[in-house]
């Protein structure tokens, strides 16, 4: 595979818990190439949400390396993964994750104050026109739906231009209709952007819309398909 975008090498996830230590992850070696759409499949606690999570730094594995842009996540501090998410990756979580006090234009806008954009609101501006949210622009996250909130979510990943798109079952506390405009979105965000993006999702519809997809059983890589 030419250019890895993100890399893993027998990469290992084990947590201790009450009854012992858990193998969550067990030797996953895997590459995804820039700008290709992976999904990841499997039933529930097969390890797609924990796999993703190694990908964006926001798990530390605890054997093998996990690599992005050719920066091992595995070496850097805190800090250092949370400055890496910030300038070259962006997420998307099944819960919308939006901070209730600020409005819509303010939690798309806030990513990118942090990385010193000076024209964050302008830049959000344009998201939420984007995901047909632009009239919404001044409204609190209880003041919208569950697929605006999403759309906002989606917004905020997007605004930075990240090189790599995470999204953890983006559609699964949606409706059918919400969900699969979320999914078109989600979509147009890596076109627009030209994003890597890997997604967890339970939805063959759209996994059907991957370039690849990898089925995740027990911690381990069951099998791959490349869709035509």
């Amino acid at each position: 595979m030419p250019d890895p975008i993100l890399m893993l090498k027998d990469a290992v996830l084990s947590l201790d818990g009450n009854a012992g230590r858990i193998d969550i992850l067990r030797g996953i070696s895997l590459q995804v190439a820039a700008g290709e759409t992976l999904g990841l499949t499997g039933p529930s606690g097969s390890g797609k949400s924990s796999l993703l999570m190694l990908m964006g730094g926001l798990e530390r594995a605890t054997g093998g390396s996990v690599w992005a842009l050719d920066r091992d996540l595995t070496a850097m501090n805190e800090d250092a993964l949370a400055r890496f998410r910030r300038d070259h990756m962006g997420v998307v979580f099944q819960s919308f994750h939006l901070i209730p006090t600020m409005t819509a234009l303010e939690n798309v806008a806030t990513p990118l104050e942090l990385a010193g954009a000076r024209d964050a609101f302008d830049r959000a501006r344009a998201e939420l026109e984007a995901v047909g949210l632009a009239h919404r622009a001044g409204h609190y996250p209880s003041e919208l739906s569950g697929g605006e909130q999403q759309r906002v979510a989606l917004a905020r990943a997007a605004a930075p231009r990240p090189q790599i798109l995470l999204a953890d079952e983006p559609t699964g506390n949606l409706d059918e209709a919400n969900g699969r405009a979320i999914m078109d979105m989600l979509f147009d965000l890596r076109d627009r952007h030209g994003a890597t993006l890997v997604l967890v999702t339970h939805a063959p519809e759209l996994a059907a819309r991957c370039d690849r997809v990898v089925r995740l059983r027990d911690g381990q890589i069951d099998h791959e398909v490349i869709e035509a």
